[in-house]
């Protein structure tokens, strides 16, 4: 089975989890990577240049083209091969020297170090993963950058590690959509932010109703499709959890000739009439701030 972003993953059992789809999933991912004898330009056999994957000869329309030239030119190869997301966090977040970072589902480690960087040396950046494979190679690929001021955590978004008030920034890049739980996953952001703490994470957001074929797809739930919010109601649950000020801005909006072809492959556009989804999947960033008690 082939997925939005070129990986080859078994089917999954009926009664596995989306938890387990996405550990399975983003683990074949990294251990692609790991066993590969990657080239030192950043045009890898997987990679278009720079942050994208290529399925069957095309370019992902999820996942190409998000950072842009030269952004990536000092990161491990390893860390743009293993480049996943839909957007790029941390040229969006507005990260200052001296903040602490925090990217929910770090994968590979790209968005960490390149936070790091941003932060500089008063700074920290930290990467959530729960998958072992990706943490073992986020964890090398700052080792060959040579960015002391990272620490990858093993855990699930649903339930972050880290104490309360103890983050300035959180980000992520195309994450969120993977939980069964976002309700969650923003209390817990919520949480480990300072008062005055900023959410701005890129994610896959709906605008409208999407078919429930979508929604009924575990792989492209992992693919970031079908489990994306639609953004009337991304922003309710961030209200929800306490957040303020909650914005959602379109950075990329999809076509449907953009995703035929992953469509087609996946089983999907033969039952859903494809021109009723055209333009309703948009990658964008998504802003919240936590307030201060006074607020």
């Amino acid at each position: 089975m082939s997925s939005p972003i070129g990986i080859t993953f078994r089917k999954p059992a009926e009664n596995a989890t989306i938890t387990d789809v996405v550990r399975e999933k983003y683990g074949a991912a990294a251990r692609r990577v790991l066993d590969l004898d990657a080239p030192t330009s950043c045009c890898g056999p997987t990679s278009s240049c720079c942050g994208g994957t290529e399925f069957n000869g095309s370019v992902d329309p999820i996942t190409a083209n998000l950072y842009v030239n030269g952004e990536t030119d000092e990161l491990p190869n390893a860390a743009v091969l293993a480049s996943l997301g839909c957007g790029n966090p941390t040229a969006l977040a507005q990260l200052e020297a001296g903040q602490v970072v925090l990217d929910l589902g770090s994968g590979g480690g790209i968005d960490v170090i390149l936070s790091a960087r941003r932060v500089g040396p008063t700074g920290k950046a930290y990467g959530l993963d729960m998958t072992d494979d990706m943490l073992a190679l986020a964890r090398r690929n700052a080792a060959d950058a040579g960015i002391p001021n990272v620490e990858f955590l093993k855990g699930q978004i649903e339930a972050i590690p880290l104490p309360d008030a103890s983050v300035d920034v959180i980000i992520s890049n195309c994450v969120i959509n993977l939980s069964g739980d976002k309700r969650t996953v923003l209390a817990e952001a919520f949480r480990v932010l300072k008062p005055g703490g900023r959410f701005a994470v890129s994610d896959v957001v709906v605008r409208g109703d999407v078919p429930a074929a979508m929604r009924r797809s575990m792989e492209l739930w992992v693919g970031c499709v079908a489990g994306a919010l639609e953004e009337t109601e991304f922003t309710r649950l961030l209200a929800d959890v306490g957040f303020v000020d909650a914005s959602v801005e379109p950075t990329r909006i999809y076509r449907v000739e953009d995703a035929r072809q992953f469509l087609e492959e996946s089983g999907v556009a033969s039952q859903v009439n494809l021109d009723a989804i055209d333009g309703k999947f948009m990658a964008a960033f998504v802003r919240a701030v936590k307030p201060h008690p006074s607020a």
